[in-house]
């Protein structure tokens, strides 16, 4: 009984605990189906460059508005979704993999925020951009979770077949239909919306974690594309609980405590998942 309270303990008597255990809920419901389409789609690491890209736009909105949502939200979405589509550009134009020109072109965009802040002389303000507080979740940042949330459910239920086709057979969805192309754009637009939203909270470096690391352990447990989705978010629901958990009692940083959790239910995914996991997979045959 002792042990059961103090998991529920902290939420039931500080609000600001109950702030953050729902926008990280929601927040992982809507990064779950994100999360397993990158992966899908063999763009894993695109999320991270546009988590990295985000940084100049956040950067502006904080030296003119300090930290306001909507300032940072807008910001964050308009340098998102401007390299987002530079990169896209430079591979309809040149041939370059998508992934390679996001590759080199997120660093550029992380030193430009980086500088920004440094001539806006609030350098030591990186650090809640990059790390976030997920116990300083106030009222309207909430508000922005549960919206974004919200709205990325919808759009996924709305893209999602055409979404899959384009990423099973896009040749085919060619054929049939011109969907393919506008799912693309709505599937950016809405990882970057919520690598936006998430970083204000978890940090724009900790959000991929909660976006990816659900999404890469639920492979090992299923093959289903449905049971993907609600596994990666009820793992990813689970690392926020138990990371804010962690940080409450031991006084740790909110952000990389919820992604460590993530972390260690993809270790253990891939040690005892059934799919393809090192306890299940056939041994070796040896030759004498």
């Amino acid at each position: 009984m002792i042990a059961s309270a103090h998991l529920w303990q902290p939420f039931h008597e500080f609000a600001f605990m109950r702030r953050a255990l729902l926008g990280g809920l929601f927040l992982a419901c809507s990064t779950a189906p994100l999360g397993v389409f990158l992966i899908l789609r063999r763009m894993s690491l695109i999320g991270d460059a546009v988590a990295h890209g985000i940084l100049p736009g956040a950067a502006l909105g904080f030296w003119f508005a300090g930290l306001s949502l909507p300032a940072l939200t807008l910001g964050g979405l308009g340098a998102g979704l401007s390299m987002a589509g530079f990169a896209a550009w430079i591979t309809r134009r040149t041939g370059l993999r998508e992934d390679t020109s996001l590759a080199a072109i997120y660093p550029i965009s992380l030193a430009s925020g980086v500088l920004i802040l440094g001539i806006a002389g609030k350098r030591l303000d990186l650090l809640h951009l990059l790390f976030g507080s997920a116990l300083a979740v106030d009222g309207p940042t909430l508000t922005g979770m549960l919206w974004v949330s919200g709205l990325s459910l919808m759009a996924m239920a709305l893209i999602y077949r055409p979404l899959l086709l384009d990423t099973l057979d896009p040749l085919f969805l060619q054929t049939v239909s011109r969907l393919g192309p506008l799912a693309h754009g709505v599937f950016l637009t809405l990882v970057v919306l919520n690598l936006v939203i998430g970083f204000q909270a978890i940090g724009a470096l900790m959000v991929v974690g909660l976006m990816m690391l659900p999404a890469a352990a639920a492979r090992f447990w299923s093959r289903r594309l449905p049971v993907l989705i609600v596994i990666a978010a009820v793992l990813g629901s689970l690392s926020v609980w138990l990371g804010l958990l962690i940080s409450f009692y031991f006084s740790l940083p909110s952000g990389p405590a919820i992604v460590l959790v993530a972390g260690a239910g993809y270790l253990l995914s891939v040690v005892f998942g059934p799919v393809h996991g090192l306890l299940r997979r056939p041994p070796l045959l040896t030759s004498r």
